[in-house]
């Protein structure tokens, strides 16, 4: 990878994410890293760096070998038509973020036979810990091993079928907002039993890593460790009760098939 150039099409919320991560992960120099916006004036962090920045699109991919598309699904097909003639056959790899869209639908929108891959990361992957889901064509099996390896150092990264794609942007890309809102309320509820807001954050926001932290680092289940600090008649118990009285499992399942179900018709 440290020989590679990627280009970043689209430095959106998620691209310049992924633009930072790989800039932090120091996989690829920061030199090495081409982006681009609409505009420069949105560029200039980026810039300042020592990332590469343009507004040309089919520039940005001549001077690359992966090209990350990372813009809205209804400007993906545009995108792809945009880049086709600076793409080169057995040179470029195609890696996109965009929710919803086949590897087959992109590939009807290229003349060139360029490997694409799918991948769908979160915001989390500007401080490397996202959740990157993946899946390519068995063609492309090596292109496929390689966007792993790019995006492993910006958290965890794992290949998936690909009609799981969608259920994995509502989970993981989508779900990072439904545990930050978990976060915000456990703090607001934190303000009100007489902590200061910022504390109520920060102690939240520590309590959730930690949960993560155990079931990722002990390999347990969430059940397995609520059993330990819920004890007969006590203050956890009490208060798990209460939210699931008041649908709080039920409203995040809830609201995460219904983000899927959304996801599923972005692109089309």
């Amino acid at each position: 990878m440290n020989n590679r150039k990627v280009a970043i099409i689209g430095a959106g919320n998620i691209g310049s994410a992924i633009a930072l991560g790989i800039n932090e992960s120091k996989l690829i120099k920061s030199e090495d890293i081409i982006v681009t916006r609409r505009s420069l004036d949105g560029l200039k962090k980026f810039e300042e760096i020592g990332m590469t920045v343009t507004i040309d699109n089919k520039k940005a991919v001549a001077m690359a070998d992966l090209v990350v598309v990372a813009v809205t699904p209804k400007e993906l097909n545009g995108i792809l038509e945009e880049i086709d003639s600076a793409l080169v056959e057995g040179k470029h790899e195609v890696i996109s973020i965009v929710s919803g869209a086949s590897v087959r639908d992109m590939k009807s929108h290229l003349t060139k036979r360029v490997p694409v891959i799918r991948a769908m990361p979160n915001t989390a992957v500007a401080i490397r810990e996202s959740m990157t889901c993946l899946c390519g064509d068995a063609d492309d099996k090596d292109a496929l091993e390689r966007a792993v390896k790019l995006f492993e150092p910006l958290g965890a990264a794992i290949v998936i079928r690909e009609d799981l794609m969608v259920p994995a942007t509502a989970l993981c890309a989508c779900g990072i907002a439904f545990f930050l809102r978990a976060v915000r309320a456990a703090s607001q509820g934190g303000i009100e039993i007489g902590f200061h807001a910022e504390d109520a954050l920060f102690m939240a926001a520590q309590t959730a890593k930690g949960a993560a932290s155990l079931l990722l680092q002990k390999g347990t289940h969430p059940e397995g460790e609520v059993d330990k600090v819920t004890t007969p008649r006590g203050c956890t118990i009490a208060g798990l009760n209460q939210m699931e009285h008041s649908g709080f499992s039920s409203s995040l399942i809830k609201g995460i098939v219904i983000s899927a179900e959304k996801a599923e018709k972005l692109y089309s």
